[in-house]
């Protein structure tokens, strides 16, 4: 009897390329100690989400798949891998990989990752879940998802460039939104610039719009920015990369399992975009099974 398949899903052209050098890595890394693996690579998200779902049913006892690539893939594998409780780890080659962060593994050691994810026994973490999406880090509206929503409208320049260019053209044209934001103890009605609801801490690369977030607390921090002058915001912006901004008079953060957000705006999360508001999503207690550092 064989021994159980791992899967290794790879997006090769996650950070202009590095997903498909550190997707060889790995293969040599399992190839070398003898682990069993498949690996899965594909054209559309949905031809690997099929191809992973189609493997999944075919090996039961799979001990877990690798995504090599960004958050974008992470949040890919999370909707197959969940419902068929099956562990999951990331590689980071994107260029946010915010939830390898969540997870206190150092970007650069792919090996001492790789060793502890093959020797030892998977965690259980809480997920996100919007509208039927799980999601790993931070669901967020207001400027960021602006900002999300003019770069993947770029066809130029490409990697982290796209989202300074597209931070430059919309910061000047930027407005308020009015939010409707419904926590588990109360109901917030105001104007915010951002709305940020964080599973895990940071997003956008590193930025710790949530600082406190833990995956394992089973509950959400909701980061609300109100409306402050773009002159205070571009002083404040640096500040969201030490997590320091949390103390700016303007910043109120809540914790919550549930939250419920509806404006006249659009959501994202782990970068993906979810669609309009409203959207109501839930911190699910133990929902993923990873490893953490």
């Amino acid at each position: 009897m064989s021994d159980p398949r791992w899967a290794i899903v790879v997006n090769p052209t996650s950070g202009q390329g590095k997903g498909a050098v550190l997707g060889k890595l790995v293969a040599g890394y399992f190839s070398k100690h003898d682990l069993n693996y498949q690996l899965i690579t594909g054209i559309s998200a949905q031809s690997v989400q099929s191809d992973l779902l189609k493997f999944i049913n075919e090996n039961h006892d799979c001990p877990g798949v690798i995504a090599v690539g960004g958050d974008g893939l992470v949040h890919l594998v999370l909707q197959v891998v969940v419902p068929k409780k099956i562990a999951f780890a990331a590689i980071p080659a994107g260029t946010g990989n915010d939830f390898v962060r969540a997870l206190k593994w150092p970007l650069g050691e792919i090996n001492e990752l790789l060793d502890h994810v093959t020797t030892t026994t998977p965690q259980v973490i809480d997920l996100g879940l919007v509208d039927g999406e799980w999601f790993g880090a931070v669901l967020s509206s207001g400027f960021d998802s602006t900002v999300n929503e003019k770069a993947n409208a770029l066809s130029w320049p490409k990697g982290r460039s796209k989202y300074n260019l597209a931070i430059a053209l919309e910061l000047p044209l930027f407005k308020p939104s009015h939010f409707e934001i419904e926590l588990d103890d109360r109901t917030i009605s105001t104007e915010a610039m951002l709305i940020a609801v964080g599973n895990g801490s940071s997003y956008g690369g590193g930025m710790q719009v949530c600082p406190q977030a833990s995956l394992t607390d089973g509950f959400f921090d909701v980061m609300v920015l109100s409306p402050i002058s773009k002159l205070e915001f571009v002083r404040v912006f640096p500040t969201v990369y030490s997590g320091t901004h949390i103390s700016h008079p303007e910043v109120n953060v809540y914790r919550t399992k549930n939250v419920r957000i509806n404006s006249q705006t659009v959501a994202y999360a782990d970068g993906e975009r979810i669609g309009a508001l409203p959207v109501s999503a839930e911190c699910v207690a133990g929902a993923g099974l990873t490893w953490l550092n």
